[in-house]
């Protein structure tokens, strides 16, 4: 393995743990040349054969990678953590494991996220549905924010006001 610090390939294993439920490796290396440490990760190559069918048809390897990076983009600035968004993550692949052996809908995906993370953090399920639905104009967001609010009965995670608490709408 290469030394993401100095580019040699001379390291060795200081330890091995499973990560993910056992689907996964984290082994914690050692770099004999700058003494450094770095983690890399080893997954089994199965997820690769997996296609994701897109919406015009074609397809597409499954990628786990997008599912983060678009799990990351909705939970900016939000009190959601790594783990929680590796945890999603495995749920919509148990999900996907559970139902498709070679190909997947992209929407199946796209569903299974939405519905995980509505419940780790409701400003993140509408940041992930205004860009995964496509919302066209800013009423569609606005009724998907009223569904989340009545649904949580108005309690303290309910989406806060547009205008702040003492600040008011315009006339």
């Amino acid at each position: 393995m290469q030394c993401p610090w100095c580019g040699q390939d001379n390291d060795k294993v200081i330890d091995t743990r499973p990560i993910d439920g056992g689907k996964a490796t984290r082994r914690r290396r050692s770099c004999l040349a700058c003494g450094r440490r770095y983690y890399t990760f080893e997954r089994p190559e199965e997820s690769a054969r997996l296609r994701v069918i897109k919406k015009d048809g074609s397809r597409v390897p499954y990628d786990r990678q997008k599912i983060i990076e678009g799990l990351q983009k909705a939970c900016y600035k939000r009190p959601v953590g790594d783990e929680e968004i590796r945890a999603v993550v495995d749920a919509v692949e148990e999900d996907i494991e559970a139902q498709f052996d070679r190909a997947v809908p992209s929407t199946f995906i796209g569903d299974a996220v939405a519905r995980r993370l509505k419940d780790v953090d409701k400003i993140a399920y509408v940041r992930f549905a205004s860009v995964y639905r496509q919302f066209q104009d800013v009423g569609e967001l606005i009724d998907e924010a009223k569904k989340i609010e009545s649904t949580t009965g108005g309690e303290e995670t309910a989406l806060p006001s547009l205008f702040g608490d003492d600040a008011k709408e315009p006339k």
